[in-house]
């Protein structure tokens, strides 16, 4: 994975975080909302979930080249598709909190059901990243090149 690739995904959930908050916080004053809601915190989810993991991820690539495993592409992969799922399900249940909408016990279930299943696939793909990193730390450390 080349670090061009990581720089943009930074770059990416940057905006991300930015249109996010602005979304949030002009969306609810729309709404003339004030309480509490899940899309409050979609905007620090793409800050610190996306773009300072990515850059975190440049780092440590630039020192052990572990993305380029088939383990560290797929968790990359696997990461950046359950971060959006779980991002998405934060504005569903937020809009509907704004909304004031009373769901029905399915529909419901399913908003929680999928945000649930994000989490868990965000965790895969984080398990997989630091499997990739901790095998091409400790390869480095066997052949005596680590830094």
């Amino acid at each position: 994975m080349s670090n061009k690739l990581l720089a943009k995904l930074a770059i990416i959930y940057m905006a991300l975080a930015l249109v996010a908050g602005f979304f949030y916080r002009e969306y609810t004053k729309a709404m003339d909302f004030s309480g509490h809601t899940n899309m409050s915190v979609m905007h620090t989810h793409y800050f610190v979930l996306g773009m300072f993991f990515f850059l975190v991820l440049l780092a440590l690539e630039n020192s052990f080249k572990f993305l380029g495993t088939k383990l560290g592409r797929i968790g990359v992969i696997v990461y950046n598709i359950f971060l959006n799922v779980t991002v998405i399900m934060l504005l569903v249940r937020g809009m509907v909190q704004v909304g004031g909408t009373e769901l029905a016990k399915g529909p419901n279930a399913a908003i929680s059901g999928i945000a649930g299943l994000g989490h868990i696939g965000l965790t895969a793909g984080l398990i997989m990243i630091l499997v990739a990193l901790y095998k091409a730390v400790a390869k480095q450390e066997v052949s005596g090149t680590a830094k």
